[in-house]
């Protein structure tokens, strides 16, 4: 669903749309760029979650996860 609004959008942020619309209405090549940049920003979330995820892994965990890695390594090898 679409729905009309009113933005106000630097000088520059339009000459860039105007030149990359390749055919495509000016709204068209604003909404896909938006796009992008909510799954851009998405991601990045997503990437700060697993670093904050991962930073708390003890010692422990850490030595644990390599010798399971070890372990399925060897027995792929040996399939």
């Amino acid at each position: 669903m679409r729905k009309a609004t009113s933005l106000t959008l630097e000088a520059g942020v339009l000459d860039y749309v105007q030149r990359t619309r390749r055919g495509r209405s000016r709204s068209q090549r604003v909404n896909e760029l938006l796009q992008r940049a909510i799954e851009s920003e998405r991601r990045e979330a997503l990437a700060q979650e697993a670093r904050g995820f991962f930073s708390r892994l003890s010692r422990a965990d850490r030595a644990e996860t390599r010798a399971f890695r070890t372990a399925a390594a060897r027995a792929l090898a040996r399939d």
